[in-house]
């Protein structure tokens, strides 16, 4: 095997933050093998997505039909790819999960004195449970405003400060401070979201707090998706990972409300939306208490089971106990609210049948090219719409363990308009991985473009995440931006068309006439990637100063093995 430094230019080395160590002593170069194009099937591709989307596996909710189906399909092809089985003699991990159906939801009344606000559920308003309880009751809990609800001691900011919200109802901005600034320079990174910024940390800071009810204010530009999304993602049955004896705290409720409601709201207690979010980007925002009071109530049904991750590895030749991993969701949202045609499937079809397919399509490539130095491990996880539920189980019972978990590779809704120039990374100049993914697109001929919305915090939002917050390394890429046909001008109203007409709704459909060469030409770099990791003798680790690092230090100290 001919192998190459990473001798790829100094914006390579600079992004990969591999050029030089603390003193003036020069890093380790990464030994990054060059491997042959891969023997990818498109008919694999298209056959997967096609049965993974029908309205047959009815949207491939946990713990239904779809899921039995969709198992059983994986766990068939990753066999005849050539794959064993990924725990011990099973092909899957059980995933205990619990499943909350919110119904006869009353209206979100918020009162001020003798004046009532009523808010229709679904249209106006939405939200859940995290409790286990047959009826969720939240009743004359006050309102306080808590601006983007963060509390960051290590960045000098506390929206909490100073006020006591036990038992009541916070409302919170999407995002976080400094999202509409144009550079990434700033308290929370600029315009690039933090974890900050996501509705997850706002919940379970809101818990930590003690209040009863958290409601976030939907606006399109800093969530980076219509109250659409919100309406389909958040009504139906939702799950959870079963909490065990001593649960994290948890609210009552949890919701979204318009924008335009809550800024009726503030009004009716004297306040204005724009004027508070305002004061809520500065350091000395304090929490302002409304005056006001939020009722509503709904019933549960609830339904504990299993759902699975299903794994399938390729054990290596020389180093079979270190390990490359491919991941990709296999679940979608079931039955949503129904299109104006009545179709009630949110089949799926890109987001992420596609993905699913694709750990298929490159196991049977990697199986065809012959066992590689290290084990390659293919995943298919469980309950990422409802919070990477089945990655963040996995990385809390990793079956191999992730000290030996080289780092990884995360695939989530192929775009299927066409090649494109570029791909887009997201989250670059986190990890040496970065110099593993520019050889491979210098051998491809393609370049890469930083992630366009920053401020949608796309790192946080895909399954990857659950094992960067463990320390292993993990590449996220999209398609691309620059499309050979059209440009960048073309690319964007492809996502754009995407996220307002089918993303998390019943048209995320297969086409027949979908066109397959950008996707291909997608596999062929993560395939490269993958292949390149596999043949390594290196550990790339999280560049300085990235917030995962002293994470994975920690666990290669204390390793008898891998890193």
């Amino acid at each position: 095997m001919i192998k190459r430094a990473i001798a790829l230019g100094l914006a390579t080395m600079a992004l990969a933050g591999c050029d030089a160590m603390p003193g003036g002593e020069t890093a380790p170069t990464l030994d990054i093998p060059e491997v042959e194009d891969g023997d990818i099937s498109q008919a694999t591709m298209v056959d997967i997505t096609r049965e993974l989307s029908s309205d047959e596996f009815e949207g491939r909710m946990p713990g239904t039909k779809g899921e039995e189906l969709t198992v059983a399909l994986l766990t068939e092809r990753f066999e005849a790819a050539g794959l064993q089985p990924g725990n011990g003699d099973s092909w899957v991990q059980e995933v205990p999960l619990v499943e909350i159906t919110g119904k006869n939801f009353a209206p979100l009344t918020i009162t001020n004195g003798d004046t009532d606000l009523v808010y229709d559920f679904g249209d106006e308003w939405v939200g859940v449970t995290y409790r286990e309880d047959e009826r969720t009751q939240l009743a004359n809990s006050e309102l306080v405003f808590v601006g983007y609800g963060i509390n960051a001691p290590e960045r000098g900011w506390n929206d909490y400060e100073g006020v006591d919200v036990e038992g009541k109802t916070v409302v919170i901005l999407v995002n976080d401070p400094d999202w509409e600034t144009e550079g990434l320079d700033g308290t929370f990174n600029g315009k690039a979201m933090t974890y900050y910024g996501r509705w997850t940390y706002k919940y379970e800071e809101a818990a930590r707090q003690g209040a009863a009810g958290a409601l976030i204010v939907h606006d399109t530009d800093p969530a980076s998706y219509g109250w659409n999304v919100v309406e389909s993602s958040w009504s139906g049955p939702q799950a959870y990972p079963a909490r065990g004896e001593n649960p994290p705290p948890l609210t009552i409720m949890n919701g979204w409300v318009q924008k335009d409601v809550a800024r009726e709201i503030l009004s009716a207690a004297g306040q204005d939306l724009d004027e508070l979010s305002a004061a809520a980007k500065t350091e000395d925002f304090e929490a302002v208490e409304l005056g006001m009071t939020a009722s509503t109530s709904f019933e549960n049904d609830i339904r504990t089971f299993s759902s699975q991750n299903v794994i399938g590895i390729l054990p290596g030749t020389e180093a079979p106990e270190e390990y490359v991993i491919h991941t990709a969701h296999w679940d979608h949202l079931g039955r949503c609210k129904p299109a104006p045609d009545g179709d009630d499937i949110c089949n799926g079809a890109v987001d992420n049948a596609t993905g699913t397919a694709a750990l298929v399509a490159l196991a049977e490539a990697h199986a065809k090219a012959g066992a590689a130095r290290r084990s390659l491990v293919f995943l298919a996880v469980t309950a990422e719409e409802s919070g990477l539920l089945g990655a963040y189980y996995y990385a809390s019972n990793p079956v191999f363990p992730l000290d030996q978990t080289v780092g990884g590779i995360n695939m989530d809704a192929f775009q299927v308009a066409g090649p494109a120039k570029d791909v887009t990374v997201v989250g670059p100049g986190k990890s040496e991985l970065d110099a593993f993914m520019e050889a491979a697109l210098e051998a491809d001929g393609r370049t890469a473009t930083p992630n366009p919305k920053p401020e949608a915090g796309y790192y946080y939002r895909s399954d990857h995440f659950a094992f960067a917050k463990q320390g292993v390394p993990m590449l996220y890429i999209d398609g691309g931006e620059d499309l050979v046909d059209g440009g960048r001008a073309a690319g964007a109203a492809v996502a754009a068309d995407y996220t307002e007409n089918r993303y998390h709704g019943p048209k995320d459909e297969f086409d027949e006439n979908w066109d397959w060469s950008g996707v291909m030409s997608d596999l062929q770099l993560y395939y490269r990637i993958g292949r390149t990791l596999a043949m390594s003798t290196s550990w790339p680790n999280w560049n300085e100063g990235d917030e995962f690092k002293a994470t994975r230090d920690e666990a290669c100290a204390s390793a008898e093995a891998g890193c």
